[in-house]
């Protein structure tokens, strides 16, 4: 079989397999945290798929590109003189940096978090021999800090507070972690893996949402991600600390690859989603982020008063454009909804589904999808 024939064989095989996946682009996965990637994202990333910033020397370049990005982050979160980040695959491999790193720093082996932190902390536990303190949420599915003091003791290496909650986007009480974390001597860690690329644009936006980044004086340490509302091509995440010398803490020597020492959990880093993450901020900018946030907090809105019209009920109400759904079987009303080629997700503990409104949704979408939604529940005996 001559070359030719042979890719084209592999090339059907694989179309194959792709068809069977869900697709951004007609706005059917309305559950993801991510979204599809800008059209430059695509083209960069293919002009950088053979560069590997685990070996900087060989591609200075690259290398460049990635300290702009880490810029870029550093601006929009308002980080001072001093501090820097790390670029990896996304919010589990961020967090996990920010706790080893929280570890090195004090020896100390608790951490506390949250009942609404992403399940990378379950990972975390394992990996590190960390204990887990979670505390219970409020009403408002954020953090409930009123007992806080009780679970911090001399064994504390960190408090996680989250900026954006992965099931309903809340907003922990970020501006009292700082406080008590400055009084405690403590390191605080914000997850703002969604959060961080739609809280300082609601803020614009006047929207009511409380302070989460570097202007507190107590976060030590932000993980933000580009491949969901940042718009860049899947994976790219960032975890920013407040000091520069910190990243010794989490580093070793290198012996047969440029550079001194490496940083962080990976060794090999493709520069295609770094190249990706670059070229899509550079083409928005602050202000194109603010106009696609604001984009998705209308179809937030849009699509509630759609809901509630249903006689539906949310979880509660929405910090930013995601949407929790009360639900009496969430999961039988989900499989049907897949079976008609939408996507939601299901919270299991809460008795509900979740809906992201990201960029490739829209307003003509929201509709298409509330009159599959209204039969399917009629259906299932959700509504009348």
């Amino acid at each position: 079989m001559d070359h030719k024939n042979k890719y084209m064989k592999i090339l059907n095989e694989l179309k194959k397999y792709k068809k069977k996946d869900y697709d951004f682009s007609n706005g059917h996965i309305l559950g993801s945290m991510c979204t599809q990637p800008h059209e430059i994202s695509k083209d960069i990333y293919l002009k950088f798929l053979e560069t590997n910033l685990g070996d900087p020397e060989l591609f200075p370049g690259t290398k460049e590109i990635e300290e702009k990005l880490i810029k870029f982050y550093l601006k929009l979160l308002n980080a001072p003189k001093g501090a820097t980040g790390l670029i990896g695959s996304g919010g589990t491999e961020s967090n996990i940096n920010a706790i080893w790193l929280a570890k090195n720093l004090s020896a100390k082996k608790e951490i506390i978090i949250p009942k609404s932190a992403h399940f990378s902390f379950r990972k975390i536990e394992s990996l590190m021999d960390i204990k887990l303190n979670i505390i219970k949420l409020n009403k408002e599915y954020n953090m409930d800090i009123s007992n806080i003091k009780k679970y911090i003791n001399n064994n504390t290496a960190a408090i996680v507070g989250i900026a954006g909650s992965s099931e309903l986007g809340t907003i922990d009480p970020i501006p009292q972690l700082s406080d008590i974390c400055l009084d405690e001597n403590i390191f605080l860690h914000v997850d703002a893996a969604f959060g961080g690329f739609v809280i300082p644009f609601l803020k614009q936006l006047n929207y009511k949402v409380p302070d989460f980044d570097f202007n507190l004086k107590g976060v030590s340490s932000i993980s933000i991600d580009s491949h969901k509302m940042g718009c860049s091509a899947i994976p790219l995440g960032a975890i920013l600390f407040r000091e520069k010398e910190w990243l010794n803490k989490i580093s070793v020597k290198t012996h047969y690859i440029s550079g001194n020492i490496q940083a962080g959990i990976l060794g090999t880093r493709s520069g295609g989603p770094v190249a990706s993450a670059y070229a899509v901020s550079k083409y928005f900018g602050l202000e194109g982020y603010k106009k696609i946030v604001k984009k998705c907090m209308d179809n937030t809105e849009y699509f509630i008063e759609k809901i509630r019209n249903l006689g539906l009920n949310l979880l509660t109400k929405p910090t930013m454009n995601v949407i929790g759904i009360k639900l009496k079987n969430p999961k039988e009303l989900a499989n049907r909804l897949d079976e008609l080629g939408w996507r939601v997700n299901i919270m299991d503990r809460y008795s509900s589904i979740r809906i992201v409104m990201m960029p490739h949704i829209n307003k003509k979408t929201i509709d298409e999808f509330i009159a599959i939604f209204k039969k399917v529940c009629e259906d299932k005996g959700e509504i009348k």
